[in-house]
């Protein structure tokens, strides 16, 4: 079989296996789960042959005419150079293991048929995305991700948090998309075709009249996509979702999508030094607001939904400075880690019986009840706060590297001030990532809070998953050998200097947190805790929903306060409150956008309601009262008629008379 078929039976399988799981899901309950699991597994083994054959060496470039349109043409293209062929095997890894994940974490779910289509058929639009070589059909599994989003975020429907947070993510995302389709329109007009060849073929050889229009016009649509300041506010509240669905958004999808779509482009945007200046200052306001946010939450899920907006700020940094080879490397160590962390979080989740919200400082004495979470967390976090030998550490520095190298004047047509712009954000977010990622460990398994009932055993599957996620979090890092010829020939070995100031400042962020942890435990080892009611058994799906409906600790009613013990007070200090509310950028938006979007509402509504239905009434009262006043004549008695009749004559006649008198 030519590879051209296995990378179309990439993005197919997962299509089918949704569309046969939509179909059988009530009526043969019992495929539903094989219908989950083994299309996407197969489309992950073709993955990887296909990225085998593809060998980080020329791109596999096919096409076929989609439509003819009689203007810029459609095709049904496939464009997989050594980028494509490695994401395609991280989407396909995290997707294959976040089905078998759920097989145990919603195995009581009763809507876990749905669920499962729609992660394959999320899995099919990601994978049509990194495959696809003709960017209408790359919208087309750009808008999908979108749509399934949107249910999956708001698959506890019954709850208040989980609708609003699934309408949120569909219209911020969209409010994204509506410039980038304009700008993609733009650059289709410029290039005269929808194919990524032809596409760059034109910025080589300068054919685009309108570089940063177009350029700033996608970084809209990417900036909604990848949770990019200041379209990021999506994804902190999308957490309402399962976890599951969490770690597929965070590590392989959907936000994924929008750092891919640059690298795939980024000639188009490095034709602008303008809109490469724009995207290191996002990158930068993206990385250290983040990481002081995550730094006051309190919802294990939300620290770690910051987190992936601080790593993605640092991909679209290295975007900024150039070097797609940086920032599609640290998008696959990222995969594998965020993934790994959000799935050890659903553990977390079980064990404590409680949903995150407000979670993480009642947790206590999980270190020994989830010893696989533990271990595997740990290794996710060292290689979050980019430790030596981790993979973070690693793909992390390379991005600092390309910084670096920009920042010193080595590098011809980046501009220099976005070197520095992401080389000193870059180092201040290693600082912060370090802080909130020994917090969140230190929280989790070491907290005082309220200790809930034991829940038992995690399913098999679950630890499972964890274990495997846990070997390229901790080796991938290592293969910088083989690699730079999947990376355009880019060296990935750290350099020196960014190596040193980087760790130092992890090290720094880690000590710092545990010592101030150390001050507040002893401050607050008198404070009692209160007692906690036994919660009903029930899988980890079921708590997490229960939780996320009473909107506090599902396990039971907690009589005590949180663990005062959180070092992010202490070292946040005044700046707490305001990081524990993402800076109140929703309160910003929702004064500057929603408010005034609500009042033009309801003047039209009062317009509708008071004007135009008042002419409408009366425009029906008018006959109706004309109709009523005939009614009353026909009353049916001769006599009545005759008297009518007799008293008309006598009109006319008086009118005649008149008018002869007077001619």
């Amino acid at each position: 079989m030519t590879t051209t078929t296995l990378a179309a039976l990439v993005p197919l399988l997962p299509f089918l296996g949704a569309a046969a799981g939509l179909l059988l899901g009530r009526t043969a309950p019992g495929f539903v789960r094989p219908l989950a699991v083994l299309p996407t597994l197969a489309a992950f083994a073709l993955a990887v042959i296909v990225a085998m054959r593809q060998g980080g060496g020329r791109a596999i470039v096919a096409a076929t005419e989609l439509t003819p349109t009689g203007s810029v043409p459609i095709d049904l293209a496939l464009y997989i150079d050594g980028f494509a062929a490695l994401v395609a095997v991280l989407v396909g890894l995290v997707a294959t293991c976040v089905q078998i994940y759920s097989t145990g974490y919603l195995r009581d779910d009763p809507r876990y048929p749905s669920y499962a289509a729609l992660v394959s058929l999320f899995t099919s639009a990601m994978l049509l995305v990194v495959y696809s070589g003709d960017l209408m059909v790359l919208l087309v599994g750009w808008e999908i991700m979108g749509i399934c989003s949107y249910f999956l975020v708001g698959h506890y429907w019954e709850t208040p948090e989980a609708r609003a947070a699934s309408i949120k993510a569909f219209l911020v995302t969209k409010l994204g998309d509506v410039p980038f389709l304009i700008g993609l329109f733009a650059l289709a007009v410029d290039a005269g075709s929808f194919r990524i060849t032809t596409v760059l073929g034109a910025v080589a050889s300068g054919g685009l009249d309108h570089p940063t229009l177009i350029a700033l016009l996608l970084l809209a649509g990417v900036a909604g996509k990848s949770a990019q300041f200041p379209l990021h506010t999506w994804l902190p509240d999308a957490m309402a979702g399962p976890t599951p669905v969490s770690a597929l958004i965070h590590a392989a999808t959907m936000v994924a999508a929008g750092v891919y779509f640059i690298a795939r482009l980024l000639p188009v945007f490095a034709a602008s030094s303008a809109a490469l200046l724009v995207m290191a200052v996002m990158a930068a306001v993206t990385m250290v607001g983040s990481g002081l946010a995550a730094l006051a939450q309190d919802d294990i899920k939300r620290v770690l939904a910051y987190s992936t907006i601080g790593q993605l700020g640092y991909m679209t940094g290295a975007l900024a400075v150039g070097d797609r080879g940086a920032a599609v490397f640290h998008l696959l160590s990222h995969g594998a880690f965020k993934a790994l962390l959000f799935l050890a979080a659903g553990v977390i989740i079980h064990a404590a019986g409680t949903n995150s919200l407000a979670a993480m400082s009642r947790m206590k004495g999980l270190r020994d009840r989830v010893p696989d979470a533990y271990w595997t967390m740990t290794v996710a976090l060292l290689a979050l706060a980019a430790i030596p030998p981790f993979s973070g550490f690693f793909t992390k520095e390379a991005v600092l590297g390309a910084a670096e190298h920009v920042a010193t004047g080595h590098a011809e047509g980046i501009p220099g001030s976005a070197g520095w712009i992401v080389l000193v954000s870059g180092l201040l977010t290693a600082l912060l990532t370090a802080a909130y990622a020994m917090r969140l460990w230190l929280l989790a398994f070491y907290g005082r809070g309220a200790e809930a009932p034991d829940h038992g055993k995690q399913p098999l599957t679950m630890n499972a998953v964890l274990w495997l996620l846990a070997v390229p979090s901790l080796a991938f890092g290592l293969a910088t050998g083989p690699l730079p010829d999947w990376f355009d020939g880019r060296d990935l070995t750290p350099t020196l200097t960014t190596a040193v100031l980087g760790t130092g400042l992890a090290l720094v962020g880690g000590l710092v947190t545990y010592g101030a942890w150390k001050h507040t435990t002893a401050l607050a080892a008198d404070v009692p805790l209160g007692a906690v009611a036994a919660h009903p058994e029930g899988d980890a799906g079921q708590v997490e929903a229960e939780a996320i409906a009473s909107h506090a600790p599902a396990y039971g009613n907690v009589a005590a306060a949180p663990d005062p013990a959180d070092p992010g007070r202490l070292l946040l200090g005044p700046l707490h409150r305001h990081a524990a509310v993402g800076f109140h950028l929703d309160a910003v938006y929702r004064t500057l956008f929603v408010r005034p979007v609500q009042a033009g509402a309801s003047l039209v509504r009062f317009l509708d309601r008071e004007v135009v239905d008042t002419y409408v009434h009366g425009a029906g009262a008018v006959p109706r009262l004309l109709g009523a006043a005939v009614r009353r004549a026909q009353t049916g008695n001769v006599q009545t008629y005759v008297s009518a009749l007799l008293a008309g004559t006598v009109v006319l006649a008086v009118a005649v008379v008149l008018v002869a008198t007077g001619a």
